[in-house]
């Protein structure tokens, strides 16, 4: 397998379910949809993908080679999964303090 590849597997790998959440999270709560919520769901997002990156990376070079090549893999694709979805909640978390009760009033 070449070493690019090998690096950015679990990225390849990960990237349908990661597109799926990433959906999800910007969809959701559909209002209010201003110029600076959009800002922040692309920073947020691009933060999430950002930390996982660093930290499929960091678990490729610290994971111990005693285990074998696979321990690499496996600890790039548990650790990498837990921190997009941590960084992905915390962003959601804080989107959903900072947009409050903006919400506009129902019609009715």
């Amino acid at each position: 397998m070449s070493p690019l590849v090998e690096l950015n597997l679990t990225l390849i790998l990960f990237l349908p379910w990661f597109a799926i959440l990433s959906l999800l999270y910007w969809w959701f709560p559909r209002r209010p949809r201003h110029a600076a919520r959009i800002a922040y769901d692309i920073a947020g997002l691009a933060l999430s993908v950002a930390a996982f990156v660093a930290s499929v990376h960091w678990s490729h070079a610290n994971a111990d080679p005693q285990y074998g090549k696979m321990w690499q893999q496996i600890l790039a694709t548990a650790l990498g999964y837990g921190v997009f979805l941590a960084s992905l909640t915390l962003a959601f978390a804080i989107r959903a303090l900072w947009l409050g009760d903006r919400q506009p009033a129902s019609r009715g």
